[in-house]
């Protein structure tokens, strides 16, 4: 059983997107998307895996709570079990959003660069 390491995105100012996106959440939609991060934390991502999709063509995977509350996370693997949660939202289409892709891709990618 490998535990992961769950790094919640933070931008250079110090914002906390992802906490903030949190606590904007009704107490049960937080409890659904904590508890399958917090799966992944403690046995690893394998657990999780009913509930996450790679996003093609990307280094994004989403964690997905569907149902009536549709809420996305999105992740990357940064390092050997490490992830890091960059951008949630509640999904109200069919297709994701590209603008919420490319936020997620350009919080990465400035993470990576403060961070080695």
């Amino acid at each position: 059983m490998n535990k992961t390491t769950i790094i919640y995105y933070a931008s250079p100012t110090s914002d906390n997107p992802v906490s903030d996106f949190l606590d904007r959440l009704t107490s049960i939609q937080q409890a659904k998307l904590l508890r399958i991060i917090s799966y992944a934390e403690i046995y690893g991502l394998q657990s999780i895996l009913p509930h996450v999709k790679k996003l093609s063509g990307t280094p994004l995977w989403e964690i997905r709570i569907l149902g009536k509350d549709n809420i996305r996370a999105f992740y990357a693997v940064v390092h050997n079990n490490s992830i890091i949660i960059l951008h949630g939202f509640i999904k109200k289409t069919q297709k994701t959003p590209p603008r919420e892709i490319s936020l997620a891709l350009s919080r990465l990618k400035e993470w990576l660069q403060n961070n080695p």
